[in-house]
C-alpha cells in the first residue's frame, strides 16, 4: 500500500538529492561541449569561505530566517483565528470559508502579479492610490517593492495572504474534532471565552498546530516563486533585499550557468532545513509533552 508514495518520494526527492550531491563535486555548465571536470569539495569551500560567494549565501540565508521567523507565527495565529471564526454555524459562513481559501487555489505566479499591481510605485499602485486618497496626498509615494526597508516585508505580507487559507482548513478540521462536552464542562465551571480557548481549544488542537508550524517553516525556508516572479516580471523588486537561498541557487544555475555551485547551495541548504526542522520538532514535542 505504501509502494506508490515511497516510489514517488524516491523518484522526486531521493534521486534528485543524490544527483545534486554528484553535480556539486563537478564543474558542470549547461550547453558546454567539454566534459565536466572534477572539483571535489571546492564548491562547498567557496560557499562557506569565499567572501564574494559566501557573502551572498549568508545574506540569502538571513533573509530566509527573517521570512520564516515572521511568517510562521503570524500566519499560524491568523489561520487559527480564521478557523475559529468560520467554525461558527451562522448563515452564509460557507461563503466566507470559500473566500478565505480562495488565494490558496490561485497559482503563486498569479498571486505575485496581483500584489505587484497593489504594491506598484507611485499612482500606479492600488495601495499608494488608497493612501493618497485617504491622507490627502501626504502619503502614497512609497516604493514598496523597490525600497530596501519594505521589499522583504511586502513579500512576507503577500505570502501570508496566499498561504493562510490552507492552514485555516487544517486547523478547522482539528477544531471540529474537539469534543463539545469539554466546552460544556468548561461553561459549567464558569470559564470565560479566553479560559475556554486556553484550556480547551489549544490543548485540543496542539498536535495539529505543531504540524502546521513545522510545515509552514519548511515552506518558508524554501520560498522562491513569488520573489522570482516579482523580480523577473518588471515589478521593480529589490533583489538584494529579498534574495533567498533558493533564489540564489536558481540564478546560479540558469543565469550564471553554474550547475555545480547551484547543486552545492541546494545540498547545504537541504541540510540546514533538516537540522532546523528537527530542532523545531524536538522543542515543540517537549512543550507538548
Amino acid at each position: 500500500m505504501a509502494a506508490p508514495a515511497v516510489s514517488l518520494l524516491l523518484l522526486f526527492v531521493a534521486v534528485p538529492f543524490v544527483a545534486s550531491i554528484g553535480f556539486s563535486l563537478y564543474n558542470v555548465r549547461l550547453g558546454d561541449p567539454r566534459d565536466p571536470s572534477f572539483m571535489g569539495l571546492t564548491q562547498y569551500v567557496r560557499i562557506l569561505t569565499d567572501p564574494d560567494v559566501s557573502g551572498q549565501f549568508l545574506d540569502a540565508l538571513l533573509h530566509n530566517l527573517i521570512f520564516a521567523a515572521v511568517v510562521v507565527p503570524v500566519q499560524t495565529a491568523l489561520a487559527l483565528a480564521l478557523a475559529l471564526l468560520v467554525k461558527k454555524n451562522i448563515p452564509g459562513i460557507g461563503i466566507f470559508r470559500s473566500l478565505y481559501f480562495l488565494p490558496v487555489v490561485f497559482p503563486i505566479a498569479l498571486v505575485a502579479i496581483i500584489w505587484r499591481l497593489i504594491l506598484a510605485r507611485g499612482d500606479e499602485g492600488l495601495l499608494n492610490s488608497a493612501l493618497t486618497f485617504f491622507s490627502g496626498g501626504t502619503f502614497g509615494s512609497q516604493d514598496w517593492l523597490g525600497s530596501e526597508l519594505t521589499a522583504l516585508a511586502s513579500v512576507i505580507v503577500l505570502s501570508i495572504w496566499q498561504g493562510c487559507g490552507f492552514q485555516m482548513v487544517i486547523l478547522l478540521a482539528a477544531l471540529q474534532q474537539v469534543p463539545a462536552e469539554l466546552y460544556e464542562a468548561a461553561e459549567l465551571d464558569r470559564a470565560n471565552g479566553w479560559q475556554r480557548f486556553v484550556h480547551v481549544t489549544l490543548p485540543g488542537v496542539r498536535t495539529t498546530l505543531v504540524f502546521v508550524a513545522l510545515y509552514t517553516t519548511i515552506l518558508s525556508l524554501r520560498v522562491f516563486d513569488q520573489i522570482y516572479v516579482l523580480a523577473k516580471s518588471g515589478g521593480g523588486l529589490n533583489e538584494d533585499a529579498t534574495r533567498t537561498v533558493m533564489y540564489e541557487a536558481v540564478t546560479a544555475a540558469f543565469d550564471e550557468n553554474n550547475i555545480g555551485r547551484a547543486s552545492a547551495i541546494s545540498v547545504v541548504f537541504f541540510l540546514i532545513v533538516v537540522v532546523l526542522s528537527l530542532i523545531q520538532r524536538r522543542v515543540t514535542t517537549e512543550k507538548e509533552g
